[in-house]
């Protein structure tokens, strides 16, 4: 998700577009605008790679919390392809390419796994070993290791480096993804403190940042290894967040919708499932 990257599809260690109107285009996004968002970039991105790159970015991860806008993406993205100059250019519009690879196989209509590992990997052959784009590579990389190759222990890794790198670069919202997988993986181990500790940070930042958007997967997450009382409050919370923003994420309305109101279960847990590990 473009939302994490810093020299790959022009966002800042905020996870902002500097393109003007930056901060306008970061209220739209992290409010699910991502429309709006793209047509502020629109007019840069006829003749700027890297705003029509930040712009592909943001129709993608429109793609991953909506689960449509499939056509949209892939022309913002073959339009970033084809104007890119440089080989850090390059590298940004490859490794869009692979996220928008993995989205669409684990919400789309085929698996798309082969064309998601091509394409990281040139990233890979792109970029320097410290270039700023690294973090946001390894993180791709952990999520195709974990929802698609079911390999948890090069997730982890790939988490592990991303993180590591996230923090290094001041980059905070990709940190917030890095929370939420390592802590993710730590619940799957039967670490609960681990996990609760990754959950409440991953909240933490978004509410920091004002990334409204991804505040209600991080409750949700958090709410999976929280008391009873406070899981249900916490799910409450997502639930209204989610309807405030026109019902998305999508896969976290389904997820939802389909749990016992107004109780939750007795361990104060909702089951994962794929879609939770999207953001």
């Amino acid at each position: 998700m473009s939302e994490h990257g810093t020299a790959l599809g022009g966002w800042d260690r905020r996870g902002r577009a500097p393109e003007e109107p930056g901060d306008t285009v970061w209220r739209l996004r992290s409010r699910a605008c991502w429309q709006e968002a793209a047509e502020l970039l629109r007019p840069a991105a006829e003749h700027d790679p890297t705003a029509a790159l930040g712009r592909a970015e943001l129709l993608i991860e429109q793609c991953m919390f909506t689960g449509s806008h499939w056509q949209q993406a892939e022309q913002a993205l073959r339009l970033a392809e084809a104007g890119v100059t440089t080989a850090e250019q390059r590298a940004a519009a490859s490794c869009a390419r692979g996220f928008l690879a993995y989205v669409a196989s684990v919400l789309g209509p085929r698996d798309r796994l082969d064309e998601a590992q091509a394409a990281l990997g040139r990233t890979s052959a792109l970029l320097a070993p410290n270039a700023p784009g690294r973090p946001l590579l390894d993180f791709r990389r952990g999520l195709v290791a974990e929802n698609l190759q079911r390999d948890p222990t090069a997730a982890w890794i790939a988490y592990r480096r991303a993180h590591d790198g996230a923090q290094e670069r001041g980059d905070e919202l990709l940190r917030s993804y890095t929370w939420r997988h390592l802590a993710a993986l730590a619940l799957a181990n039967g670490d609960t403190a681990r996990a609760h500790e990754g959950f409440a940070a991953s909240l933490r930042l978004r509410e920091q940042l004002g990334f409204t958007v991804g505040v209600a997967p991080a409750l949700a997450a958090l709410a999976e290894v929280s008391e009873p009382a406070e899981a249900a409050r916490m799910r409450s919370e997502a639930a209204r967040l989610v309807q405030a923003l026109g019902g998305v994420p999508v896969w976290l309305a389904r997820r939802l919708s389909a749990l016992p109101a107004p109780g939750a279960p007795p361990d104060g847990r909702i089951g994962r499932e794929t879609g939770g590990a999207l953001s």
